[in-house]
């Protein structure tokens, strides 16, 4: 296509696009189409570059590394596309000047919702850094027809409504069918001996189609461009017409039905048989389409698979893609002819495995029966891996509980995360304590076995997206003062900014960008809820995954302390205080949906109390997503990271908001820990307990109603909670589970939360310190980038060279 150097082209390339594609013309066109040409103009620049890195991938025979994930939480495209391939000007302009608002055009894009969270965001953040890094790389996941909810707010409570993000989003993505897989699953095995092998075939299995839906991912400053492989599940078997024809339209449809239920939507509720058996379907069909293409493509440059682990390295993210590890002996065994000592060498070789949460629900265990019948080979392979892997352990510990502890299969579950640790090449947390607590505690017997495979790689975050993008008046602050832009590539470059610590004039400019950010939320805020913020007050955020274990109830448990302290002097002097949060509760989490309910009872007694006007108000913001976060990012003032100790493994919201000049009000917990190495006690605000000290707590015997009955703050907190607010809704359920059970710890770290959050308070009102921790904050998060976490990666697990 035509070089797109100037405006003009661009506007000459974008009403091309709209002919061709929509047979309108830009004065018919609506902001959605336009949205959809500019993404066809990019992604034409962004497929010839995959091509050209493709044919020197080939050409090189190099290492390639495929990053394997079930979540991959894109949000949107357009801005960063044409922000890495250095068009965001050229295309904002060419908008503006065709009669549209550019800020129009990139709202009207859909976030791609593929995750559920961190783990999501994660791999999106490092698809980044392996394109601007110049590593061969290619994600893959599901093209989740519905990914995450819109959420929804209805009287209070969480609603879950379908997010069709494909109906727009589609516009980057590539079908490719000529490169479809085949996935079995059921059938019954047959065995037989040709040419001196056995040979295990699959007879009467049920066939899904994996077709791949490709979305290019261009590097920063760089012709390379990786790429994101999404599996859509398509039914082999055509319609049945004779039974359509007779009325019978479900009989018809059903194979069709069950074939695409599997990339429907994300992670589908598993307290049931159907839904533990529909989960790992999507499990198996992802990876086997993986697997199958992987080893496919291998095959056509190299002739064999024997040195398959020399031209790649898989990553397992979580155990969701735990059944790789089967999978790829199968391939190796029965279509390659491979003995099994000869595939175990190499599929061990292959794959390396990331534990990113300690939480049991991120260590599948799936019902032995179930995968029994579901994946027949792939059962038997599982069980062997386990019977050697037994025995091995039995040999080194002799120890029966040892043995129990590490099994793969035992007690009629088979166990996915001792798979990985058994199997793969490296393990690796992704923060220090972390990684700490994996050694310690979680695997410290395989540790004790094999040392040398345990590492870590602690988390980071797209610097260029989530500070640069984002927040283009810090980053025109940053590259004034820094006299250039290396920052970009160069993230630790962000130091040189400490030597303006004391500049009463940049941090006066400092507190000006923040305070504009602050205006920009309230003005979304306005706009999708009526609710007006006062920009003047202290912009406190709590914005991640609803979960217990990440404490929003004690955010709220402290906001009703100082709602009490209003109540009691209605003329207290107090800094202005607006509490943001920002939370979806999985469908299923009866607990954390009721703590939506409570923050959004909360704010509504507070909001409409007129004696909290100017000094206290609450707001939980509807669907958060990651367009969303980039609005309140750079308008945060305070991060709240408050997970008990040795539960969070990193967080990368943490690391988002120190990026963007926010202090952390929080726990030494995942990265947090890291932050404070670098930022000290003096630039962040701890509280409560740490690790240690909570497994000794627990052990010694933890009594939260004592502490109740002690603590006449906390006392009446959990009475208020019992009692309700004006909308008449009581959560006496919530009071009795902190009572009777409190698994998180909130009663005995509620003093000392409340206690960090005053000393925020006090120093929020001394400007010129609190500026100075702010930039102190961003100067000293280059750490955190996921450049360094991906070199990381490349030098040590992955073993591949990178820019």
């Amino acid at each position: 296509m035509t070089s797109i150097n100037n405006v003009n082209n661009m506007k000459k390339a974008l009403r091309d696009k709209l002919k061709l594609s929509y047979g309108c013309s830009v004065e018919e066109a609506s902001e959605a189409q336009m949205m959809r040409a500019a993404a066809l103009v990019l992604r034409e620049i962004m497929a010839d570059r995959e091509i050209s890195t493709k044919r020197a991938t080939r050409e090189q025979q190099a290492r390639q590394v495929h990053y394997l994930s079930m979540e991959f939480l894109m949000g949107r495209s357009l801005m960063k596309n044409a922000y890495n391939l250095g068009l965001s000007d050229t295309l904002t302009k060419a908008l503006d000047e065709l009669g549209f608002r550019a800020a129009d055009v990139f709202e009207a894009e859909p976030d791609a919702a593929l995750g559920n969270g961190g783990l999501g965001r994660l791999a999106a953040c490092y698809l980044d850094s392996l394109s601007t890094l110049e590593i061969p790389a290619t994600g893959y996941s599901i093209c989740y027809e519905l990914g995450i909810f819109r959420q929804r707010i209805v009287d209070g409570e969480q609603v879950e409504l379908p997010d069709n993000w494909k109906e727009l989003g589609s516009a980057w993505l590539v079908q490719k069918p000529q490169e479809t897989e085949t996935v079995l699953f059921g059938g019954t095995l047959r065995r037989f001996m040709d040419n001196g092998r056995l040979h295990v075939v699959n007879e009467g299995a049920t066939p899904v189609l994996a077709v791949p839906c490709d979305m290019e991912i261009a590097g920063f400053k760089t012709d390379h461009v990786n790429t994101l492989r999404l599996w859509d599940a398509k039914s082999p078997a055509p319609l049945d017409m004779s039974l359509f024809s007779q009325g019978e339209y479900l009989r018809a449809v059903e194979q069709h039905a069950m074939a695409e239920t599997i990339a429907k939507v994300l992670y589908p509720e598993d307290n049931h048989y159907e839904g533990k058996s529909l989960r790992l379907k999507q499990q198996y069909f992802f990876v086997s389409a993986t697997m199958q293409s992987i080893v496919r493509k291998h095959i056509e440059v190299c002739d064999t698979v024997m040195n398959f682990h020399e031209k790649n390295v898989i990553q397992i993210n979580d155990t969701h893609p735990a059944l790789v590890i089967p999978e790829l002996m199968r391939i190796f065994m029965d279509d390659a002819g491979l003995e099994w000592d000869e595939a175990w060498e190499i599929t061990r070789q292959s794959v390396a495995y990331t534990n990113h949460t300690v939480l049991a629900e991120a260590l599948e265990r799936w019902p032995q029966e179930l995968v029994k019948t579901l994946l027949p080979r792939i059962w038997e392979i599982i069980d062997e891996i386990a019977r050697r892997w037994q025995e091995h352990v039995e040999e080194f510990y002799h120890d029966g509980a040892k043995t129990a502890e590490m099994a793969i299969v035992w007690d009629g579950q088979v166990r996915m995360a001792n798979l990985c640790v058994a199997v793969c090449t490296a393990v690796n947390g992704v923060s220090a304590l972390h990684s700490d607590i994996l050694r310690k505690d979680l695997f410290k017997d395989a540790y004790g076995m094999t040392p040398e495979k345990f590492q870590n790689v602690t988390n980071g975050i797209d610097h260029r997206r989530w500070l640069s993008e984002i927040n283009p008046g810090l980053d025109s602050l940053i590259k004034e003062l820094a006299g250039n832009d290396d920052y970009l590539m160069k993230p630790l470059e962000l130091k040189k900014l400490e030597q303006f610590a004391d500049d009463g004039a940049v941090l006066d400019r400092l507190a000006e960008i923040k305070h504009a950010n602050k205006e920009r939320l309230a003005k979304h805020v306005k706009r999708a809820s009526g609710l007006v913020l006062n920009p003047d007050a202290i912009f406190d955020v709590q914005a991640k995954r609803l979960h217990e274990y990440k404490r929003q109830l004690l955010n709220v448990l402290h906001i009703i302390s100082l709602y009490h302290e209003l109540q009691d002097d209605p003329n207290k002097e107090m800094q202005p205080h607006t509490f943001l949060f920002g939370a979806k509760a999985a469908p299923g989490y009866a607990v954390a949906k009721r703590i939506i309910h409570l923050i959004n009872s909360l704010a509504d007694q507070i909001n409409n109390d007129p004696i909290c006007k100017d000094k206290l108000q609450v707001k939980f913001l509807e669907n958060y997503r990651v367009s969303l976060a980039e609005i309140l990012m750079p308008a945060s003032e305070v991060s709240q990271q408050i997970s008990l100790a040795g539960k969070e493994a990193s967080g990368t919201g943490n690391m988002k908001f120190m990026m963007n000049g926010a202090l952390t009000v929080g726990t030494l917990d995942g990265a947090n820990v890291e932050m404070h190495e670098v930022l000290g006690d003096e630039n962040m605000f701890l509280f409560g307990l740490h690790a240690d000290e909570v497994v000794r707590v627990k052990r010694e015997g933890y009594m939260p109603q004592m502490l109740y009955n002690r603590d006449e703050k906390l006392h009446r907190v959990i009475d208020q909670l019992r009692w309700g607010f004006r909308d008449g809704v009581s959560y006496d359920d919530l009071a009795q589970r902190l009572l009777m059970n409190d698994e998180y710890m909130l009663l005995q770290d509620f003093a000392s939360y409340c206690e960090a959050e005053s000393r925020m308070s006090a120093t929020y009102a001394d400007s010129r310190a609190w500026n100075r921790m702010s930039l102190l904050n961003i100067a000293r998060s280059g750490i955190f980038a996921a450049d360094r976490a991906v070199a990381q990666y490349a030098d040590n697990i992955w073993h591949v060279p990178h820019r």
